[in-house]
């Protein structure tokens, strides 16, 4: 495990351990704990990416043959990789 130095507030550090005594841990733990949150915070963000449908120019609905009460419809069109730009 590697150690890691901060300047934090005296007053802050002192509340801090004050609340971690009470919950039964350390603050090195809690320190752990929320980088570990912070860690898979962004790595579930940068994990998501929401593919877009084809959408009609013309009626603004969805494109001519996707079905959108079936899911193996909506998925073949998102993984179809088509080009909304050449759609009409």
């Amino acid at each position: 495990m590697a150690n890691l130095t901060i300047s934090v507030d005296e007053n802050l550090v002192k509340q801090a351990r004050i609340k971690a005594i009470q919950e039964g841990t350390s603050l090195s733990a809690k320190v752990r704990e929320m980088l570990a949150a912070y860690v898979r915070q962004d790595a579930r963000s940068a994990a998501v990416a929401i593919p877009t449908l084809p959408v009609s120019r013309a009626t603004g609905g969805l494109m001519p043959g996707i079905d959108p009460s079936n899911n193996r419809s909506i998925q073949q069109a998102m993984d179809a990789d088509m080009d909304v730009n050449t759609l009409k």
